[in-house]
């Protein structure tokens, strides 16, 4: 391969690779102005806006917290995973389900929810999440390095 055939193979892998990104902005683009649209509609609307305060004063996996989504709030939690691929409730092998885009849009998640709650920190809640989901030392190694993405 002469020098300027080595440059113009070069030039074409890194306008095809730069074309894949794009391609992958974009669905996740669409994935994230999806994102929990059906809490914006019956019967998640009204559910979730009746325990949201009290979601917002309890540590995410507390007691407290469980208390409130495997109780009054049970059937609403299982209409929204079901009905938002970024939870790993959404598959029947978890997060082993999910693609690239819906573990971003999952951490996305993670990263803001976090934000609601005055003792909420992203550390805690990836840690609690990798036992949660019994995620693979590697999955779980990817999640904590992603942390720093949002610092």
């Amino acid at each position: 391969m002469t020098p300027e055939e080595f440059k113009e193979d070069t030039i074409t892998h890194i306008q095809r690779v730069r074309s894949f990104i794009d391609v992958f902005i974009r669905c996740l683009y669409i994935q994230g102005s999806q994102h929990d649209a059906s809490k914006l509609k019956s019967p998640e609307l009204e559910e979730y806006r009746k325990h949201i305060t009290r979601l917002k004063e309890v540590e995410y996996g507390s007691e407290e917290y469980k208390a409130i989504t495997q109780g009054p709030m049970l059937d609403i939690v299982k209409h929204h995973y079901m009905h938002n691929r970024h939870h790993p409730q959404h598959f029947e092998n978890g997060i082993s389900g999910m693609n690239l885009l819906d573990l971003v849009e999952m951490f996305c998640d993670w990263a803001a929810a976090v934000e609601r709650n005055p003792n909420g920190s992203l550390e805690k809640s990836v840690e609690f999440n990798i036992k949660k989901f019994n995620l693979d030392p590697q999955t779980a190694s990817i999640l904590r390095n992603s942390i720093s993405i949002f610092k």
